[in-house]
């Protein structure tokens, strides 16, 4: 479909990638990963052409289709309702819908045939786009990805950024381009629309390039990972366990050629050290010398995952209790976010805060932090010293301080080798720890709020979305921080590999009431399933009866309706019947003829036709899908015209 041959791109003086290439193929659900600034994101813009390589070729095939979603949607604004915003995937229906509106406009005057003719013309093409169900269609993708029956009429400038993202994704998915690309898809999703589109992604029938920090969705939507490296596009043949796993054992066979290596090359220069001077052995030294210039040097492998090792200092014990919340109620207006509920944190919890947005969470955060009003009893524990972090934390850092000034006025009584030591385990190392904050992006003033609220002498944590805007080596940095630290903390997140690393407990909101699974993430996923699988079984056995009600598509009348153009209209659709059974049939021919030479020695043994005839296999795969897909709908068309004639 897609192939990237010797790409190379250079941002300035910094090279990004170096005869680099990557060959897509239709069906491929590929985890683009790598460090921040490898140049993931830019490899999407160079595919959709924003970018124009320096060097090398990018081959598309006609039919290619691409979606991109990235940040730069944001930007998008207008009065539109959501659900109109998602439905500009459906432009020709939504072309032929107005269209068919205008002719039927004149038909209310004027019963030429010409213009039956046209309005059954523009009803096929209709129903070919399947526009009868493109509402139905946007409303279930909008509402998969958390938006209420009730938001869809709402325009789309009343919702904040992150929600205006998740409207254009809906809108990508509705137009189900050949490639989709998504950079960065979870950021703005709440646990149960990541779920949903894990699900979505998993039956997706064309091809998908993720870039994500999110390495349980990751695993969950690709068959293939793809590591921006050394400006190279390494390929992994399975999603992201298989690329940690498989990663490793290349990082054992790279380092033993490696250390091999080093061996001959120190042998070979004692060798041309202790010989060079003497006449009988200088022509020796000389070429062992050339043999070495010549040499492909193989690079160590370098260490991408840095250990935290810093002591945390609490000035003072807190008691057994840290917070106790009793009869807790809270809500907005109408709006009821608590009724009723209690909350009790002991020393030592370990709490990870889940679920949909919406329910609570961050007024929950807010409310335990003593910062939002709420009826009932809240009572701090003994000794107490509380530390919160938030994304609003970023805005409170000193943007003309530098990073390790920064860290000093945090007064946390450490010297500089310390907090040294301390931002080198969040990625800060030699005179990076100068930069201003100012010139920072969003992940990294993450990381210096994170490091600011770790280094205090808080023996309770609040943490609302610590890993957003963090790459995969931030989260585990922050994972080996909290695993070190020996007060207690709650956090709200929906990156489940956080979650399940970190937490010994679960909140969950329900029915207006804070409730807590004393386990880990895992084991209440496990529980969550029971569940449902409970309520399954038991409403099997205590059925409600209920009336069924059948969707009716209003479908545009023809007017008038006469004998003799349905005739035409049924000697129409027969021919066209009939060439699409031809079509299916040679096209299974082809299909049975490439998999017979598939199957051929010289042809599975040789790469460049095996990928040859796989794609021509693909290629009228799809081809035959599609025709089958068209008989099925021109046959019904044949029926219901043969029984209007009956009628």
């Amino acid at each position: 479909m897609i192939s990237i041959n010797n790409l190379s791109f250079h941002f300035g003086s910094r090279t990004l990638y170096e005869d680099a290439s990557l060959h897509i193929k239709p069906k491929d659900k590929i985890g683009l990963i790598g460090l921040n600034g490898t140049g993931k994101s830019t490899l999407l813009r160079v595919l959709v052409g924003e970018y124009k390589p320096d060097s090398g070729s990018i081959q598309m095939s006609k039919d290619t289709t691409i979606g991109f979603l990235n940040q730069d949607l944001l930007s998008y604004d207008t009065h539109e309702s959501i659900l109109s915003v998602a439905m500009q995937a459906f432009e020709r229906a939504l072309e032929v819908q107005k269209e068919i509106d205008e002719v039927l406009h004149q038909m209310d005057t004027n019963y030429e045939d010409s213009l039956v003719e046209k309005l059954a013309k523009l009803q096929d093409e209709f129903d070919a786009l399947d526009g009868y169900n493109m509402q139905t269609k946007a409303e279930e993708i909008l509402e998969g990805l958390g938006f209420t029956t009730e938001e869809l009429q709402r325009p789309l400038k009343t919702f904040s950024g992150g929600w205006r993202m998740r409207v254009m994704l809906a809108k990508i998915l509705l137009q189900k381009p050949s490639l989709l690309l998504l950079d960065e898809p979870t950021n703005h999703l709440d646990l149960p629309s990541i779920k949903w589109l894990e699900n979505y992604l998993e039956g997706y029938e064309g091809a998908v390039i993720i870039v994500s920090h999110d390495r349980e969705f990751l695993d969950k939507t690709t068959n293939m990972t793809v590591e921006v490296a050394q400006q190279k596009l390494n390929i992994y043949a399975g999603n992201y366990s298989f690329y940690l796993e498989e990663k490793e054992l290349r990082n054992e066979i790279q380092k033993g050629a490696f250390e091999n290596q080093q061996a001959a090359i120190r042998q070979t220069e004692r060798f041309i050290e202790r010989f060079k001077a003497k006449a009988t052995k200088a022509k020796q030294a000389q070429s062992r010398m050339k043999a070495l210039e010549r040499m492909d040097r193989i690079e160590d492998v370098a260490s991408d995952a840095p250990k935290v090792n810093f002591k945390f200092q609490f000035s003072v014990e807190p008691g057994r209790h840290i917070l106790r919340l009793e009869h807790m109620s809270k809500k907005y207006g109408d709006k009821i976010i608590f009724r009723d509920t209690n909350v009790n944190i002991e020393r030592g919890d370990k709490i990870a805060l889940i679920g949909a947005n919406g329910k609570g969470k961050s007024t929950l955060m807010r409310i335990v932090a003593g910062t939002e009003p709420v009826d009932g009893k809240r009572q701090l524990g003994h000794n107490v010293i509380m530390a919160f972090y938030a994304q609003h934390q970023l805005e409170s850092l000193t943007v003309e301080n530098e990073i390790l000034q920064e860290l000093t006025e945090a007064g946390s009584k450490r010297n500089e080798m310390e907090l040294r030591t301390i931002l080198g385990s969040f990625l800060f190392t030699g005179d990076q720890v100068f930069k201003k904050i100012k010139v920072l992006s969003g992940g990294e003033k993450s990381r210096v709020a994170l490091a600011k609220t770790l280094i205090s002498e808080a023996n309770f944590l609040l943490l609302d979305e610590p890993t957003n805007h963090l790459d995969m080596q931030s989260v585990n940095i922050l994972i080996q921080a909290l695993d070190q630290y020996e007060g207690t903390f709650v956090v709200i997140s929906h990156d489940r590999y956080f979650v399940e690393n970190v937490a010994n407990k679960i909140w969950y909101i329900e029915d207006y009431q804070l409730k807590e699974y004393p386990g880990t993430y895992h084991e209440f996923e496990q529980f969550q399933e029971s569940r449902e699988k409970e309520a399954k079984k038991n409403a099997a056995l205590n059925p409600v009866k209920t009336v069924a009600k059948t969707e009716v598509k209003p479908k545009p009348e023809v007017k008038p309706n006469n004998y003799q153009q349905l005739q035409n209209d049924l000697k129409k659709a027969n021919k066209q019947l009939q060439e699409v059974e031809k079509k299916v049939q040679e096209l299974e021919e082809e299909l049975a003829a490439y998999e017979a030479k598939l199957a051929e020695p010289e042809v599975y043994g040789n790469v460049s036709s095996l990928t040859d005839y796989t794609l021509k296999f693909e290629k009228t795969k799809k081809e035959l899908d599609a025709k089958n897909t068209e008989w099925e709908k021109v046959a019904e068309q044949v029926e219901n015209l043969e029984s209007q004639l009956k009628g």
